[in-house]
């Protein structure tokens, strides 16, 4: 049963992902390159919450490092649905730092699916990368 039940997940997360691409496209289509990422972030949060979806903008996420406790150690871009990271990028070209920051925020938070979204491309399908846990 308990494969079933991660079955169903797994296709719920992925159809939601498919809706958060679209909207990436569908901002960038209209607005295009050359905002600051928290233009990008605002229209993505707006996109997604008509869509019906639960969205956390700049979710302050806790850190714990043996007995040392840091409140809001990192914010995550946009949370959706509890499942998805997305990181918003608005620069000339995605950086290991970026990668490794968003598979950092993944792990911390118990993520298996992150987006790295960079809308400062001439063609959006070069700003996206889909990370894996």
């Amino acid at each position: 049963m308990q494969y079933h039940k991660e079955t169903v997940v797994n296709k719920s997360r992925e159809q939601t992902f498919r809706q958060i691409l679209n909207c990436c496209f569908r901002i960038h289509t209209a607005l295009g390159p050359g905002l600051l990422e928290s233009a990008y972030e605002k229209c993505l949060h707006y996109e997604l919450c008509k869509l019906g979806l639960k969205v956390e903008r700049q979710k302050v996420l806790p850190l714990t490092y043996e007995k040392v406790e840091i409140e809001s150690a990192y914010r995550i871009d946009l949370l959706v649905e509890d499942q998805i990271i997305i990181e918003i990028k608005a620069t000339e070209s995605f950086h290991d730092l970026h990668l490794a920051q968003t598979l950092t925020y993944m792990k911390l938070s118990g993520c298996k699916l992150g987006l790295l979204v960079n809308f400062n491309v001439s063609r959006m399908k070069h700003g996206i990368k889909r990370l894996i846990l």
